[in-house]
């Protein structure tokens, strides 16, 4: 019993050590953790860029339609019989170009008659002027009666009336027979025939014949809505953006695939109410649009606009990615002149590509810092690696000092 005892009590003793050593030991682990963990391990490499306000070129940007500058529809002016289509469907004509030629025949016989018609009037008024001047002498000398005399000149101004009626009945056919050939008033491209050789042309709806849209110049609709138009104004009352001269903007078209169209041209109206359905008002560019160049707009299309000309002054650009927002709004990290971070709440303005506006909170020759912002805390060590001194370019990398020799 002694024995067994001894043996119990030895093997708790033991048991006992054990534990306490293992709770030893895992304290120590722990708080050497939380000691490696609370110490800092060395200064922050960051990339850091000057703050330097400079004035920076705004471009204004809508979604636009492009429309011809000059479409006519090309409708008959009489009626009859198609007997020929002598355009390319499609295609490029000019002004002049004939597009359609109607029976000439039926207008042809109507000219005839007319100039018959002319012409037994002017043999008329041939006759009453020669009556007058036989009647009027003899008046005169008390040899024919007044009577004679008034009917004479009676006649002679009603035969000179008639040929006037008959002239204009001439010149009517002409213009009838000169609107069997259907011609373009305009340079441009012609679309498709509505009607094809040998059908009946008659007045009303049935008279449209195609369109033909001038394309150079083509001009570009958009709208611009009263928020925007609001906004731009109190940017320039608070001097955050300046027009260009005259607000005469250039402006620049950029194609569904991304390209930029090679000619730019300028606005050439606005109008000067804005819509009660829509809340905006619309505003036409005008852009040169050579015909025989490789890249040419069609009417229809949707394309983006670019108002090129406007200056944001004393423009403060840093990137998106310095900027960061909490629950009190937006704030940057500065590396202080002593290399230590600092908190700096900014208030921030429009996107500018890759960058952001700051409208107050930076002042010119503070170095922000670029990357690493989730190690960041105040007061906390930095080591720059690299700095960009221009706002939008990459950063530039501190040369390497040459390495040490070693020690053999």
């Amino acid at each position: 019993m002694s024995r067994k005892r001894q043996f119990t009590g030895s093997f708790l003793v033991n048991v006992m050590m054990f534990s306490v050593m293992v709770v030893l030991a895992v304290g120590m682990e722990g708080c050497g953790k939380k000691e490696e963990g609370g110490r800092p391990k060395g200064p922050i490499p960051v990339t850091v860029m000057t703050v330097t306000p400079k004035d920076v070129p705004i471009d204004i940007e809508f979604v636009g339609t492009t429309e011809s500058s000059h479409q006519v529809e090309i409708r008959a002016r009489v009626e009859g019989f198609l007997e020929k289509k002598t355009y390319e469907e499609g295609g490029r004509v000019k002004a002049g170009q004939t597009m359609f030629q109607i029976d000439r025949r039926p207008f042809e016989a109507s000219l005839q008659q007319a100039r018959g018609a002319l012409a037994q009037q002017e043999a008329k008024l041939i006759n009453a002027e020669s009556t007058l001047k036989r009647v009027r002498p003899l008046a005169e000398r008390n040899a024919a009666s007044q009577k004679d005399l008034d009917d004479a000149v009676s006649a002679e101004k009603t035969a000179r009336a008639a040929v006037f009626s008959a002239q204009g009945s001439v010149q009517d056919a002409e213009l009838k027979l000169s609107y069997t050939t259907i011609v373009s008033p305009v340079d441009g491209l012609a679309g498709r025939a509505k009607k094809q050789e040998g059908s009946y042309i008659s007045m009303g709806q049935d008279s449209l014949l195609t369109y033909v849209a001038k394309i150079d110049p083509i001009w570009v609709d958009f709208s611009i809505s009263e928020n925007e138009n609001l906004k731009l104004n109190d940017q320039v009352a608070k001097g955050l953006f300046t027009m260009p001269k005259g607000s005469n903007f250039e402006v620049e078209v950029r194609m569904a695939d991304g390209s930029i169209f090679p000619q730019k041209g300028r606005l050439n109206f606005a109008d000067p109410s804005f819509s009660s359905e829509t809340g905006t008002y619309q505003v036409r560019a005008e852009i040169p649009n050579p015909i025989h160049s490789p890249k040419v707009i069609r009417p229809g299309q949707f394309v983006r606009v670019r108002l090129k000309g406007g200056i944001r002054p004393n423009g403060i650009l840093v990137p998106r990615s310095a900027v960061s927002q909490g629950a009190q709004g937006f704030f940057v990290w500065v590396a202080g002149k002593d290399g230590k971070a600092q908190f700096r709440s900014v208030q921030v303005g429009d996107w500018h590509e890759n960058d952001i506006f700051i409208n107050s909170g930076l002042t010119a020759g503070e170095q922000i810092i670029l990357d690493n912002l989730l190690k960041m805390s105040p007061e906390a060590p930095l080591k720059m690696i690299g700095v960009a001194t221009a706002q939008g370019e990459p950063p530039a990398k501190k040369p390497k000092s040459p390495a040490k020799p070693e020690k053999p």
